[in-house]
Parts: C-alpha cells; sequence; structure tokens
C-alpha cells in the first residue's frame, strides 16, 4: 500500500507536527496537521491516511485507505464498524501502556493495602492506632483481558508474588497468569480485586452488571479498560451493598464524566481522568513510523485491527 496525503488530528496534534515534519520517510509525503475543530470533509477527501485518537466529528472515509488510533482503544472507530470499507485498514497504537497500567493499578493496590486514606485520618484526629497493612503476596487478583495489556500488568504484579488469574473469551494460557479461565468460568470468590483490561465489544458492554458484581466477596473493582463495559448503576448497587468494597475507575462511557454524575460523590469511589496510560507524543510517533513503513511493505502489523471483532 502506497500512502501519500496523511491528516493528523486530536490533541497532540501540534507535538505531532513538530516532531514529524524531520523524519526522512515523510519527505515526499504531503502532510496535514489540523486541530479536530478544523477538520473540514475536503481535508478528509484529501487524505488517503487518517491518524487521530479518534473520528472527528464530520468523519467519512472518502478516499481513506488507512486509519491509524493514536491510543490503544479503538471503540470510537468501532462505532463505525457497520460503515467500516473492507479495503480500509484498521490500526492503533501500542507502546508501554502496560507498564504505565501495571503501575497505575499497583499504586491504588498498595493504597489499599497500606490503608493510606485510614492513616490521614487518623493523623487528621490525632489519634495513634496500628492496623496492621496486609500484604502483596497474600492477593488474588483477577484480571478481564489477557492481551498484551493484560500480560504485562500480570508480568508485573507476579513480581510481588501476587497470585493473578486471567479471565478471556476462550480461556487459552497466557504468559504470566497462574491460570487463565474463560468468561463462563471465572470464579470472583478468592478475588481481592479485580481489573478490567477489556476492549469495548458487542460482548463487553455492559459485561459488568448487576449479576457481576452480586457475584463479588468485598473485592475492589479497577477500570483500565473501557467505560462501556460497565454498568455503572449496577456498580453502586455493589457498593452499597457491600459486595463490593470499593471501585477505582479511570475511564468512562462520557468523558469528562457529566458534573451530576453520583459517581463522583460515592464515598467508594476513586476517579481518576483517563490517565493510567497516556499517549505520549514521543511514543505515538515511534509507533505511527514503524507501522507506516510495515503497511508500505507488507510486513508484519502486530497493531492491527480486526474490526469484526473490535480489537
Amino acid at each position: 500500500m502506497n500512502i501519500t496525503n496523511i491528516l493528523f488530528s486530536g490533541r497532540i496534534v501540534k507535538e505531532l507536527e513538530r516532531l514529524l515534519n524531520s523524519e526522512e520517510i515523510l519527505k515526499e509525503r504531503d502532510l496535514r496537521f489540523i486541530a479536530e475543530e478544523d477538520v473540514s470533509l475536503e481535508d478528509l477527501h484529501w487524505a488517503d491516511a487518517y491518524v487521530a485518537f479518534h473520528p472527528v466529528a464530520n468523519f467519512h472515509f472518502e478516499n481513506l485507505r488507512w486509519v491509524h488510533s493514536l491510543g490503544a482503544g479503538v471503540d470510537r472507530y468501532m462505532a463505525l464498524a457497520g460503515k467500516w470499507p473492507e479495503d480500509v485498514l484498521l490500526t492503533r497504537t501500542i507502546t508501554s501502556f502496560g507498564q504505565k497500567i501495571g503501575e497505575y493499578t499497583l499504586s491504588y493496590m498498595l493504597k489499599e493495602l497500606q490503608h493510606h486514606d485510614r492513616f490521614r485520618d487518623q493523623q487528621g484526629r490525632g489519634e495513634w492506632k496500628m492496623v496492621a497493612p496486609r500484604a502483596l503476596n497474600e492477593m488474588e487478583v483477577v484480571v478481564f483481558g489477557t492481551g498484551e495489556i493484560g500480560q504485562e500488568l500480570a508480568r508485573i504484579l507476579r513480581f510481588f508474588g501476587v497470585q493473578v488469574v486471567g479471565v478471556s473469551r476462550s480461556g487459552a494460557d497466557k504468559d504470566h497468569f497462574c491460570r487463565v479461565m474463560s468468561m463462563e468460568e471465572v470464579s470472583l470468590a478468592k478475588a481481592d480485586f479485580i481489573i478490567n483490561t477489556l476492549p469495548l465489544t458487542k460482548e463487553t458492554e455492559r459485561l459488568f452488571d448487576e449479576r457481576f458484581f452480586g457475584r463479588m466477596n468485598q473485592a475492589v473493582f479497577i477500570n483500565v479498560g473501557r467505560g462501556g463495559t460497565v454498568d455503572h448503576d449496577a456498580l453502586l448497587g455493589g457498593l452499597d451493598s457491600d459486595a463490593l468494597r470499593a471501585a477505582v475507575l479511570d475511564v468512562f462511557e462520557e468523558e469528562p464524566l457529566p458534573a451530576g454524575s453520583p459517581l463522583w460523590s460515592h464515598p467508594g469511589v476513586t476517579i481518576t481522568p483517563h490517565i493510567s496510560a497516556i499517549t505520549t507524543p514521543e511514543e505515538a510517533v515511534v509507533c505511527f513510523l514503524e507501522t507506516l513503513e510495515a503497511v508500505e511493505s507488507g510486513g508484519e502489523l502486530r497493531n492491527w485491527v480486526d474490526v469484526g471483532r473490535g480489537y
């Protein structure tokens, strides 16, 4: 595939322009770096490649042959799946997301196990009361999603002696997990932490529902996958019934999270603004250039997205 006209957009478009203008592989190509609100139908008609975190409001395939997501997630593109031309390639960014999500997750696990909030409250009251921390190597963690991110998360947690169980559609064994279960056979009774890394697909939409949270035994739920996989009313119900001890949420179906959402004020919920695995401009450039070379040479595309499956 020969790519000549490349349209870049999104929140890091200025940084991409600065980093890419000196790249030799792009010297003979036409590039446009345009803010989301300024992308026109003419720009889309001109481009044979579109590079952004998600489609712009007036997105149209026009003459596109390749779409490259600057993020790991492609759910906003999957909303177009029914209209997706068979000859348009979709790829996503692969970078150090697993390492970042591992560090994010580990920080909130330690916060819980080391009783940070309790000791901060005691300090405010001038209260000296010993509460023994809990050890990581006593924990069982269930990770939904055993792809690259899930495997790297499991590797990091296993280093600290955590018992890590994976959950996938097939239940096939994957590196770094103690064992992997299918969706049908998953058991949550012994789980101390449940971590979602799944993409948003038809199969995973609202997967974490009232029935799911009702099966928990005082576990902490951490969502670093996609917001649309969680029924937040059911999650709040799980917290209020004490089936769920706490929830750490980094992703939401609507972002920014609306001001009126009850998630903001619930004492059992910790909210972060989708920062568990941010794509840096430098990482985005490396992955884009590697993908461009593979696209044109016919090389292996590790980051190819199966539009039919959604990942």
